[in-house]
């Protein structure tokens, strides 16, 4: 029975040729990057869009709430506080009480007659004809109140939109978000290239893990960033907004901050999320073994609550959404030990050395 090659058969590496590996891997890995990033280049402005839309969602609930309007979503910062988003009611007059019209603010608008009657008809077609040719375009003014302009306008001009206060702040936030979207998307290639450079020091019965480990190192790395950008920053800006409203803060996100922010945090959780893969591959090639992990089980998420500090920004929050996840994770590595344990004697190792320092 003739026996397959193995990609990794010589077992004795020089300091030298380790540090060749090691080059020669980055080089990979950087020419990988390269790649992503130029491809990135071109469809940049449809990230940037996307990016956008959790902050715009929150900046139109942030106003809705300003204008009084009810927020019937779970809100962290309302259950912690006591507090509850509860709509204006309305000031009605008592029978016999008399509004001074000086009280009440309004303004007055000129309208072409012509074009109010065009505009009521594309609205309410059904309801509104459209107006014959020879309409007179006759100028009216109409007085419109305060609460009336609420309801037709209920956010303030450009208020959905990132500030760019430089004019080269735009172009080096495009250039960012391309760097980044570069490294998403090359990043199979990138994991591929570090579990490489990893397995050129395992026995040969461990570098079959590097081939189980790497499909499931990518669903986890992109399972972390999609739960951030869908669950984690919609909660962390809600919660922020809030905050502002409270302190009666307003809120005018700035193009470099937000999208630092946004573009950063999915790839810290998708980093972290690589956590039970981590202790299970450490299990198996004999480094740790799973009764250490239950037995420090406590200084575990004392250390998963200081990365969570640092990966996430300031707000406690986002830290939160970090540490518990990975706390689950956590768990989830002592199972996948326990699942298919590690034989005492282990029938793949075929005796060779460690590949060693000369």
């Amino acid at each position: 029975m003739s026996k397959e090659k193995d990609l990794f058969d010589d077992t004795t590496m020089s300091f030298g040729e380790h540090l060749e590996e090691l080059r020669t891997r980055l080089i990979l890995a950087l020419l990988g990057l390269t790649v992503g990033v130029i491809i990135a280049l071109f469809f940049s402005d449809r990230v940037m869009k996307t990016l956008e839309i959790p902050v715009k969602n929150a900046l139109e609930r942030y106003y809705r709430l300003l204008n009084g309007e009810a927020d019937t979503a779970f809100n962290l910062w309302n259950f912690v506080t006591g507090q509850k988003s509860k709509p204006k009611e309305p000031v009605e007059p008592k029978p016999d009480e008399v509004i001074d019209p000086a009280s009440v603010k309004t303004m007055d608008a000129t309208l072409d007659v012509k074009q109010l009657l065009n505009a009521l008809h594309k609205v309410m077609p059904k309801h509104f004809l459209e107006p014959p040719e020879d309409t007179p375009s006759v100028p009216i003014t109409i007085t419109v109140t305060e609460a009336v302009l609420k309801k037709v306008m209920p956010l303030p001009p450009n208020a959905l939109t990132l500030t760019a206060l430089t004019a080269e702040e735009a172009f080096m936030v495009y250039i960012k978000v391309a760097m980044v979207s570069g490294l998403i998307l090359s990043s199979p290639w990138v994991f591929l290239q570090i579990w490489l450079f990893v397995a050129a020091g395992l026995y040969p019965h461990e570098r079959k893990y590097v081939y189980i480990y790497l499909p499931m190192s990518i669903v986890l790395f992109f399972g972390g960033a999609i739960f951030c950008f869908f669950a984690v920053i919609p909660f962390v800006l809600n919660f922020l907004f809030d905050f502002n409203i409270w302190l009666d803060i307003s809120v005018q996100p700035r193009l470099t901050e937000y999208v630092s922010f946004i573009v950063i945090l999915p790839v810290m959780f998708g980093i972290s999320f690589q956590l039970p893969l981590v202790m299970l591959f450490l299990e198996r090639i004999s480094i740790f073994q799973v009764a250490v992990y239950r037995t420090h089980r406590r200084i575990a998420i004392l250390a998963i609550a200081f990365i969570s500090m640092v990966l996430t920004p300031s707000d406690p929050v986002s830290m939160l959404l970090m540490m518990i996840p990975l706390c689950l994770l956590y768990e989830l590595g002592i199972l996948l030990c326990d699942w298919q344990p590690r034989a005492q004697a282990n029938p793949f190792d075929d005796g060779q050395p460690r590949r060693k320092l000369t």
